[in-house]
Protein backbone atom coordinates (compact mmCIF):
# COMPACT_ATOMS: atom_id res chain seq x y z
CA UNK A 1 0.00 0.00 0.00
CA UNK A 2 1.41 3.20 -0.75
CA UNK A 3 1.83 6.07 1.79
CA UNK A 4 -0.60 9.34 2.02
CA UNK A 5 1.77 11.99 1.08
CA UNK A 6 0.94 14.21 4.21
CA UNK A 7 1.71 17.53 1.92
CA UNK A 8 -0.28 16.77 -0.75
CA UNK A 9 -3.37 19.20 -2.05
CA UNK A 10 -5.84 16.45 -1.21
CA UNK A 11 -4.81 16.11 2.57
CA UNK A 12 -4.68 19.69 2.84
CA UNK A 13 -8.33 20.26 1.23
CA UNK A 14 -9.41 16.80 3.29
CA UNK A 15 -8.39 18.72 5.95
CA UNK A 16 -9.41 21.71 5.88
CA UNK A 17 -12.99 20.81 5.19
CA UNK A 18 -12.40 18.09 8.53
CA UNK A 19 -11.64 21.82 10.09
CA UNK A 20 -14.84 24.02 8.72
CA UNK A 21 -17.37 21.58 7.87
CA UNK A 22 -19.29 20.12 10.69
CA UNK A 23 -20.81 17.15 8.73
CA UNK A 24 -17.36 16.53 7.08
CA UNK A 25 -16.40 16.43 10.80
CA UNK A 26 -19.14 13.68 11.88
CA UNK A 27 -18.57 11.87 8.47
CA UNK A 28 -14.82 11.73 9.57
CA UNK A 29 -15.49 10.15 12.98
CA UNK A 30 -18.67 7.93 12.20
CA UNK A 31 -18.92 7.71 8.77
CA UNK A 32 -18.84 4.68 6.71
CA UNK A 33 -20.64 1.61 5.96
CA UNK A 34 -20.47 -0.33 9.36
CA UNK A 35 -19.79 2.13 12.05
CA UNK A 36 -22.89 3.86 12.14
CA UNK A 37 -24.92 0.40 12.05
CA UNK A 38 -22.73 -0.92 15.02
CA UNK A 39 -23.88 2.25 16.53
CA UNK A 40 -27.36 1.51 15.78
CA UNK A 41 -26.97 -2.21 17.78
CA UNK A 42 -25.25 -0.51 20.88
CA UNK A 43 -28.22 1.98 21.20
CA UNK A 44 -30.29 -0.31 23.17
CA UNK A 45 -27.03 -1.08 25.79
CA UNK A 46 -23.59 -2.56 26.40
CA UNK A 47 -23.26 -5.96 23.81
CA UNK A 48 -20.49 -8.50 24.03
CA UNK A 49 -18.50 -9.01 20.96
CA UNK A 50 -20.68 -12.28 19.70
CA UNK A 51 -24.16 -10.59 20.07
CA UNK A 52 -22.34 -7.45 17.49
CA UNK A 53 -21.28 -10.34 15.22
CA UNK A 54 -24.66 -12.03 15.26
CA UNK A 55 -26.76 -8.85 14.78
CA UNK A 56 -24.74 -7.97 12.28
CA UNK A 57 -24.38 -11.00 10.00
CA UNK A 58 -23.21 -9.71 7.12
CA UNK A 59 -19.88 -7.65 8.67
CA UNK A 60 -16.69 -9.81 8.18
CA UNK A 61 -14.76 -10.08 11.93
CA UNK A 62 -11.49 -8.02 10.36
CA UNK A 63 -14.15 -5.38 9.39
CA UNK A 64 -15.91 -5.59 12.63
CA UNK A 65 -12.96 -6.01 15.54
CA UNK A 66 -11.66 -2.87 13.36
CA UNK A 67 -14.27 -0.39 13.41
CA UNK A 68 -14.88 -1.26 16.85
CA UNK A 69 -10.49 -0.25 17.57
CA UNK A 70 -11.56 2.86 16.00
CA UNK A 71 -14.63 4.21 17.46
CA UNK A 72 -12.74 3.03 20.78
CA UNK A 73 -10.10 5.56 19.84
CA UNK A 74 -12.79 8.09 18.74
CA UNK A 75 -13.83 7.95 22.10
CA UNK A 76 -17.66 7.01 21.08
CA UNK A 77 -17.50 3.47 22.53
CA UNK A 78 -16.03 2.06 25.95
CA UNK A 79 -14.49 -1.90 25.35
CA UNK A 80 -14.35 -3.64 29.01
CA UNK A 81 -13.07 -6.70 29.35
CA UNK A 82 -12.78 -8.87 32.85
CA UNK A 83 -10.66 -10.90 33.73
CA UNK A 84 -11.70 -14.53 33.34
CA UNK A 85 -11.60 -17.60 31.74
CA UNK A 86 -13.16 -17.61 29.12
CA UNK A 87 -11.97 -13.89 28.66
CA UNK A 88 -15.38 -11.59 28.79
CA UNK A 89 -15.42 -8.35 26.71
CA UNK A 90 -18.20 -6.12 26.18
CA UNK A 91 -18.86 -2.79 24.28
CA UNK A 92 -21.04 0.30 25.16
CA UNK A 93 -21.63 3.84 24.05
CA UNK A 94 -19.26 5.86 25.99
CA UNK A 95 -20.63 9.55 27.29
CA UNK A 96 -19.74 10.79 23.54
CA UNK A 97 -21.43 8.24 21.91
CA UNK A 98 -24.64 8.91 23.96
CA UNK A 99 -24.73 12.33 22.39
CA UNK A 100 -24.94 10.09 19.23
CA UNK A 101 -28.51 8.60 20.00
CA UNK A 102 -30.34 11.49 19.17
CA UNK A 103 -29.11 11.70 15.55
CA UNK A 104 -28.83 7.88 14.90
CA UNK A 105 -32.76 8.04 15.95
CA UNK A 106 -33.22 10.92 13.57
CA UNK A 107 -31.48 8.30 10.78
CA UNK A 108 -33.67 5.60 12.13
CA UNK A 109 -36.42 7.57 11.80
CA UNK A 110 -36.27 9.23 8.42
CA UNK A 111 -34.88 5.39 7.30
CA UNK A 112 -38.25 3.65 8.54
CA UNK A 113 -40.58 7.25 7.05
CA UNK A 114 -38.75 7.26 4.08
CA UNK A 115 -39.00 3.30 3.29
CA UNK A 116 -42.49 3.55 3.92
CA UNK A 117 -43.12 5.99 1.43
CA UNK A 118 -41.39 4.20 -1.26
CA UNK A 119 -43.61 1.18 -0.76
CA UNK A 120 -40.37 -0.76 1.39
CA UNK A 121 -41.28 -0.90 5.10
CA UNK A 122 -37.80 -1.12 6.56
CA UNK A 123 -37.61 -2.08 10.09
CA UNK A 124 -41.14 -2.54 11.26
CA UNK A 125 -40.71 -6.36 11.03
CA UNK A 126 -37.38 -6.79 13.29
CA UNK A 127 -39.00 -5.12 16.37
CA UNK A 128 -35.75 -3.41 17.38
CA UNK A 129 -36.16 0.33 15.94
CA UNK A 130 -35.40 2.14 19.28
CA UNK A 131 -39.00 4.36 20.08
CA UNK A 132 -38.74 8.84 20.72
CA UNK A 133 -39.39 7.78 24.17
CA UNK A 134 -35.89 5.70 24.23
CA UNK A 135 -34.51 9.28 23.97
CA UNK A 136 -36.19 11.30 25.66
CA UNK A 137 -34.14 13.54 28.26
CA UNK A 138 -31.12 13.48 25.65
Amino acid sequence: MTAIKESSTIQENKQAAFNECPVTYVMERIGGYWKPIILFHLLKGSKRYSELKKSIPAITEKMLIQHLKQLEADGIIIRESKPVVPPYVSYRLSDTGMGLRPVMYAMSKWAVEDSEANGKAIYRSLGEFPTEEAFAGM
